[in-house]
Order: structure tokens, then sequence, then C-alpha cells
């Protein structure tokens, strides 16, 4: 029979190289893929990693796509270093969009520049609220903070139906369940003219320098690790997991709520039911494929923005599943998954030992 017997020491080069690994096959599932689906796997993939990347108008895009998972991703890694388990960033996500489209809403013809910076401001504080419930119930009643944040997405997708089939409906907007657009006065800034690109991607670049500062090279970051890894040892050196908790959450949920205030304030310019993409789900693998680090998470961003845009090419110029897009990160998942185990874990067959009985019967023989 085969076991999974732990290696004495997990080797550092697997350690980092795995997502590279993971990558790899899951390209060559990929490419099964494609086969089995009756489609030529290299257009396949040329619409995965080369269109996204052939011209500066694509890479603009890819950074469009990029700065909500990168965001969200670096708050997620806080939870997760801090072994607190945030699965429902996409609520966060979709309240600080609603947060930030309430305070864009409150425009007109004569508001100034400063409502940018008001809309990033309610972006953050939504996300933060968001998550602080998850931080409240936890805290005072021992909820699990798994199943709060991710049913509290769906409340929040249901928040956010209300209003634009609700009190927000634009009434000149055909009975389409969206708000009136914005004043062009709270468009994010763009980079670039001629393309959607905006301040987010310094803003998200920014944000991983920050992290990677608080988690190494401050107190506050070290004991939120330490806690994560080993709580008693953190209850020994006076660390407040309490603190640790709450700390977690409200980062997690304000880089979640900037990224929907972003995303309504940039690229759609209104509040719609389609602002839930599946970004805070997406972060999650972002995370975890950038090894929880702030430089891998950039890399992984783009990788997965990759997946989002070679999935729309593929639907409109393969004639592909658009849930090819959720197979490839899934995938991606999995297979970084098993790399890690058998990193840390190898392989072993070990030979079954006979019962007593059938023992009994062979002395007997």
């Amino acid at each position: 029979m085969l076991k999974l017997e732990q290696r004495p020491q997990a080797s550092k080069f697997w350690t980092y190289g795995s997502p590279v690994l993971a990558l790899l096959i899951t390209v060559l599932i990929g490419v099964g893929l494609f086969v089995i689906l009756g489609k030529d796997p290299v257009r396949g993939l040329q619409a995965f990693f080369w269109e996204p990347v052939k011209s500066g108008y694509a890479l603009g895009e890819l950074a469009v796509k990029a700065t909500p998972l990168l965001l969200i991703a670096l708050g997620l890694a806080v939870c997760f270093r801090s072994n607190v388990w945030n699965i429902g960033a996409e609520g966060q996500f979709v309240i600080g969009a609603v947060a930030a489209a309430g305070m864009a809403l409150l425009a007109d013809k004569s508001t100034g520049p400063w409502i940018v910076p008001a809309i990033l401001v309610a972006g953050v504080l939504g996300g933060m609220a968001w998550a602080g419930i998850v931080a409240l119930l936890r805290d005072r009643f021992n909820a699990n903070e798994i199943l709060v944040s991710l049913m509290l997405v769906y409340v929040g997708t249901l928040v956010l139906g209300y209003l634009v089939y609700g009190p927000w409906k634009d009434p000149m907007g055909y009975n389409f369940p969206q708000t009136k657009t914005f004043e062009r006065v709270t468009q994010i800034p763009r980079l670039v003219q001629g393309m959607r690109m905006n301040i987010g991607v310094v803003i998200a670049l920014l944000g991983s320098g920050l992290l990677w500062a608080f988690l190494f090279r401050t107190r506050a970051g070290f004991a939120l690790q330490v806690g994560g890894l080993a709580p008693a040892a953190a209850r020994y050196a006076g660390f407040s997991s309490r603190k640790a908790l709450w700390t977690a959450l409200l980062i997690s949920g304000a880089t979640a709520g900037l990224a929907g205030a972003l995303e309504v304030a940039g690229p759609l310019g209104q509040l719609t039911p389609y602002v839930p993409a599946g970004y805070g789900f997406a972060a999650i693998i972002v995370a975890f494929v950038g090894r929880l680090h702030p430089v891998g998470m950039i890399f992984s961003s783009i990788l997965m923005s990759m997946f989002y845009i070679g999935g729309e090419l593929a639907q409109s110029r393969l004639g592909l599943p658009k849930a090819l897009t959720g197979v490839f990160q899934g995938l991606l998942l999995f297979t970084l998954l098993a790399c890690d185990t058998l990193v840390a874990y190898r392989i072993r067959w070990m030979a079954q030992k006979a019962g007593p009985a059938v023992a009994a019967a062979k002395g007997v023989r």
C-alpha cells in the first residue's frame, strides 16, 4: 500500500519552484483539454499566454485585471499568515464597491476632484465594516470565520441587488438594473491616455511594498506571523490573539473594499449586478501561488489575470465555454496543492502486514 511519509526537511528549491511546476502541469492538462474539445491547442495557448501581452493596450488590460486580484490577495495573505481563514473577500469587495458607488452618486457637475479620495476611503471603510462583522462574531461568539465570511458574500450580493434593482436604479436606464453613470469628476485618474489602466496599479504596487515592510520589518507583523505558526508560543510571548484577529481581518477588508472602489469608479463607471466577478475567490489562489509573499503575489496576480483574459478570448474566438477560466484556475490550485504535498512528504510503498487470523491459518497449514 502507498503511504505518505513526512520528509525530514523540505527542499528549499522546490518550496519556491513548485508553483512553476504546477503551472507547467496545468498547461499540459490544458493542452489535453483543448485536444479533447476538438480545438487547436496552439491557438488555445496563444489565447491564454500570448494575446494578453502582445501589445501595449493588451498589457494595460492585463494590469486592469491584475490590480483587484493583487490588492485582495495582499489582505488575504495577512489573514492566512495569521491563521485567520477569511474566505469572504468577495463580499468585502462587493460592499466596498457599494460604499464607493454611494459616495460617487453624491457628485454633481459642481463637485471638485476631492471626490476621488472620498470614493476610495468609502470603499475601504465599507470593506472594513463587512470584515469587522466576521471579526466581531469570531471574537465574541467564537463563530467559525470560514462560514461567516463565506455566507456574508451572499448577503453582500443581495444588498447590491436590492440597490441596483431598487432605490439606486437609473430612471433613465431603460429599466436595466444599474445606477446612472457616475459623473466624470469621479473617474479614477488613468495612467495612460486611451487606456483603462489607472492609478490603482500604482496603489497596488505601493501596497505590496507596505505589506512587505509590515510583515518583515515591524513587531506587529512578526506577532501576526508567530500567532499563525505557533499560537501557544505567541501567547507565551504576550502577543494578543484577539488583536491579531481584528488586525488581519480589518486589513483584508480594507484592501478588498479598496479594490471594489477602484473597480466601480474606474473601468465600470457605475454600479451593476455584475460587480461580483469572482476576484475575491480567485485572489485566494493568487495568494497561495505567490507563497503569501508580496513579490510572489505580483507575479501570480498577473498569471491569474492572463487566465481571465485568455478565457474571454477563448470564448469569443474558439467557441469554448466561459467556464474554462474557472477550470484553469482550479487546475492551478489543485496541482499546486499536489506539488506542495510532495515537497513536504514522500510516497512510500509499505508491505501490508497479515492480520492475526491470516497468520494463524498459515501456521496451521
